[in-house]
C-alpha cells in the first residue's frame, strides 16, 4: 500500500475529519470508562480461559516457524485441524505440570 492508500482508505471510511476535540468532557469521560471496563472484562475473560493464550501462541509459533506464503489458507487449515482441541489441551496440561 502506498502512503496515499491509507489516506484514501480513511477518506472512504469517513475518518479523515475525525476530531477528538469534538467529544464533550462528559462524552470523553464515558469513553474513558468504557475503555477501562472493556479492558477489565477482557482481562477477566482471558484469565478464565487460559486456552486462548495457548491457542494464539501455538498459532503464532507455527506461523513464524513455517512462514507460509498464504497466511489465510494456513490459518484456515490450522484452526480447522480436527486434532486442534486435543493439541491445545495437551499443551495446557503440560503448562500446569
Amino acid at each position: 500500500m502506498t502512503s496515499t492508500g491509507g489516506k484514501e482508505m480513511a477518506e472512504k471510511s469517513g475518518m479523515e475529519k475525525l476530531d477528538i476535540g469534538a467529544l464533550s468532557p462528559e462524552q470523553q469521560e464515558k469513553l474513558r470508562q468504557f475503555k477501562i471496563n472493556t479492558r477489565i472484562a477482557n482481562e477477566k475473560y482471558l484469565r478464565s480461559h487460559p486456552e486462548v493464550e495457548v491457542l494464539l501462541s501455538d498459532f503464532l509459533r507455527e506461523v513464524f516457524f513455517k512462514r507460509p506464503a498464504d497466511i489465510r489458507e494456513f490459518a484456515a487449515n490450522h484452526f480447522t485441524d480436527p486434532n486442534l482441541v486435543k493439541k491445545i489441551f495437551s499443551k495446557l496440561q503440560d503448562n500446569f505440570e
